[in-house]
């Protein structure tokens, strides 16, 4: 658990730790932390622990070190829509990590690169994210694939490619059948329900939705959660059942108690506002 190892470090006895291992363990810990942080529903205690692996990786002018916490910087502005944010990073670790030859984290942030400028509706995005997928896998790199493999998606489902997105999901669904790596799957599920044509079957939508649900509360996953139940009920909605979506998603939206200017809290007071 990150928080247990953040309360065993002792920076007189454990910095020195960096030389040996290639990582400082406060860094690490403070960016497990904040990825942990986000997924259970905390997304500005999230922030405040990754900005503070940024500083001290900084201060510590450790070149990988800083790769690594200004990417989970990055994913973060990514993961609370903060697309302007995240840019912003990504063209920081981008700079830092071709500077310093780290081609890991260069790849990885041309791929959250080119989620942004997707967001923004330039086509160049969806070639950045490919060109970071095929940077990655150049170095033998498929951790974190099924979660990168999500944003193409994502890009995809922007600009109505349907097709595309669905073969991005699919890949990235037997990739987490396959290794166990489950950190993203609900919101594949969920990504799976959006790619879905409109002409099939609103049964075969919602059993999507409810199978990310189904994880999202398995994993204690509350933003994946609020994200999958969102999208459920704006599909109820279509279908006459605004009442039942109204109450399954204000149960999930009550329960957060920060992040309330995030994207997808935002996303979800609206809907609610509408149902």
């Amino acid at each position: 658990m990150p928080s247990k190892g953040l309360a065993l470090y002792d920076p007189r006895q454990h910095r020195a730790l960096i030389l040996l291992y290639g990582d400082d363990p406060e860094v690490l810990c403070l960016c497990w932390a904040g990825l942990a942080l986000w997924y259970l529903g905390h997304p500005d205690r999230a922030l405040d622990r990754i900005y503070q692996a940024v500083r001290i990786a900084q201060d510590l002018a450790h070149p990988f070190g800083l790769a690594f916490a200004l990417f989970w910087s990055a994913f973060l502005h990514q993961c609370r829509g903060e697309v302007q944010r995240a840019e912003e990073q990504t063209d920081v670790l981008i700079r830092h990590t071709q500077q310093q030859g780290i081609p890991q984290f260069s790849a990885m942030g041309t791929i959250l690169r080119g989620w942004t400028l997707a967001k923004q509706g330039r086509e160049e995005g969806v070639a950045q994210l490919q060109q970071g997928l095929a940077g990655l896998r150049d170095i033998g790199q498929e951790l974190g694939r099924p979660y990168f493999l999500a944003l193409r998606a994502e890009a995809h489902r922007d600009a109505g490619q349907l097709d595309e997105g669905i073969r991005a999901v699919t890949e990235a669904l037997q990739i987490t059948h396959a290794s166990g790596e489950c950190m993203h799957q609900a919101e594949l599920y969920r990504l799976k329900g959006q790619l879905t044509p409109p002409t099939v079957e609103p049964e075969e939508i919602e059993a999507c939705f409810l199978e990310a649900i189904a994880i999202a509360q398995r994993q204690r996953a509350r933003s994946l959660e609020l994200r999958a139940t969102t999208s459920l009920a704006r599909l109820w909605r279509q279908h006459g059942k605004s009442a039942e979506g109204r109450q399954r998603l204000a149960e999930v939206y009550d329960w957060f108690s920060e992040g309330f200017d995030t994207a997808d809290l935002v996303e979800a007071r609206v809907l609610l506002g509408q149902l």
